[in-house]
């Protein structure tokens, strides 16, 4: 099977053969056709001699890398539905709890199965009135302004779920929320798992921002942690976990009130445990949607990350720097800078060489891509690098594009440049409800905000890893 961006192939077991026959009868190179859809029962009839768990693990596995496409879910009969605690943290929001408990009570779940727990952060209001309204509803009252990350461990003591599910008093179930998130931990490797976020209301230009831009939206594609991917996590207001597993980890960090979930998500992984995101199951979140609150709000995310790096020393960022994409743009930079053409034909010859060595590595692996397809996905490669530059610029070095001004008025133009051209390919992929401009000025403040406080607490801790990650030309495997 292969898939042509990113460029890459998988072998597929003789045993497969019969299975992957049903999903593309016709022609095995049109399993992506996203018109096919075969259901899962279609497909378990077909195979007889493969137990139906063991089907759905390898189309997991396929659908996690990107080879095949899902729609719809794998429905669980009430009998095997296990028990869920749901856990809700909450301190002075009588109005988003009342809605958020609204949503929970049409949650299409064994209702003997289903336990809803909210721990009200000693509120000051009516709020614990407000989850006393719904009498199904376990209210545990802190005497001590605590913070959610304590809130939601004591609600997890409470629990008698073997599942608990993690979403916040500003958002809102969708009916299926658990239907389709709970099925995966029919995997005995995971331990922990995370569902789509979506915007709650489009009434302003933020809220379509925050639409296709949120921090809490993991993305369309399905993801599952693996040894390279060392900053993997999904966040709490989406979040089930295997109750043994939360408990024996200690669960979230009292002393973090931003970035617990990216730790307890880190620890997770380093516990053995698998972590997985499916594009589903989804919970519609009440962003902030005023300017001020928006800002403030990434500026403490920023704060979170020299902290977690600190906690987890392990964990070294990298900026991934591959030798012939780096010699590329390097000659097309001198080409600029000099005013001449003369570094453009060694460029040229380095693309024109790269592609052929990729594509005489295929053919050796018998492989069945064309040397257009090749060369069109190393072009594509080669223009993902820029991004990929232009977007860790953007993200952490935009808040010193006044001093470079000053300095050098063309390095800052270049930076400018790198800013723009990151926030113009977020918006092309992400297609949102705004004309660029606006979208580029959320961008722009989303930027600053965020790497302002990544900043401030790099100085405050005297730790600038963040910021100056360690260079490296392979992927780490």
């Amino acid at each position: 099977m292969v898939l042509l961006f990113p460029l890459r192939a998988v072998f597929v077991h003789d045993f497969w053969h019969p299975l992957l026959a049903c999903l593309c009868p016709d022609d095995m190179d049109d399993i992506h056709d996203d018109d096919a859809w075969v259901p899962l029962g279609q497909i378990t009839e077909a195979v007889p001699h493969i137990p139906p768990d063991q089907i759905e693990r390898f189309l997991n596995t396929l659908i996690q890398k990107g080879y095949v496409a899902q729609d719809g879910f794998a429905r669980l009969d009430d009998a095997d539905c296990p028990a869920v605690s749901v856990i809700i943290p909450v301190r002075n929001r009588p109005a988003e709890i009342t809605d958020c408990l609204a949503s929970l009570a049409r949650l299409d779940y064994p209702a003997e199965k289903l336990e809803i727990l909210v721990a009200d952060d000693a509120s000051e209001d009516d709020t614990p009135e407000a989850v006393a309204r719904f009498p199904k509803v376990r209210l545990l009252r802190m005497q001590q302004h605590r913070q959610a990350s304590f809130c939601r461990n004591r609600a997890a003591e409470a629990a008698r779920g073997d599942i608990l599910a993690f979403i916040d008093s500003d958002c809102l179930a969708d009916a299926t929320w658990l239907r389709e998130l709970v099925p995966a931990f029919r995997d005995p490797a995971l331990g922990a798992l995370g569902g789509w976020v979506d915007a709650a209301s489009e009434e302003n230009g933020l809220d379509r921002y925050e639409k296709v831009k949120s921090a809490l939206n993991i993305g369309s594609w399905f993801k599952r942690s693996e040894p390279a991917e060392r900053f993997f996590y999904v966040p709490t207001c989406n979040f089930l976990v295997r109750r043994t597993d939360f408990l024996s980890l200690g669960g979230f960090r009292e002393d973090l009130h931003v970035g617990e979930d990216v730790d307890f998500c880190w620890r997770l992984q380093d516990a053995g445990h698998v972590l997985e995101y499916r594009p589903m199951g989804k919970v519609s979140h009440r962003h902030r949607n005023r300017l001020a609150a928006f800002c403030a709000r990434r500026f403490d995310y920023g704060t979170s990350e020299p902290v977690l790096q600190q906690i987890h020393a392990g964990r070294v960022k990298t900026l991934y720097m591959p030798w012939p994409e780096s010699l590329f743009w390097l000659f097309l930079l001198l080409s600029v800078v000099l005013k001449t053409a003369l570094p453009l034909f060694p460029g040229a010859i380095l693309l024109l060489a790269d592609g052929i060595r990729k594509h005489g590595r295929l053919k050796i692996r018998q492989i069945p891509v064309t040397r257009r397809q090749t060369f069109t996905a190393v072009v594509r490669g080669y223009l993902a690098f820029v991004h990929h530059c232009c977007g860790f610029i953007s993200r952490y070095y935009l808040v010193a594009l006044p001093a470079v001004t000053l300095i050098s008025p063309q390095a800052a133009a270049v930076m400018a440049g790198m800013h723009l051209t990151a926030g113009m390919v977020e918006y092309a992929v992400r297609k949102p409800r705004l004309n660029p401009f606006s979208f580029l000025f959320f961008f722009t403040l989303e930027q600053a905000s965020y790497q302002s406080g990544v900043w401030w607490e790099c100085i405050h801790r005297v730790n600038f890893s963040p910021v100056l990650p360690r260079i490296v030309h392979k992927r780490v495997s």
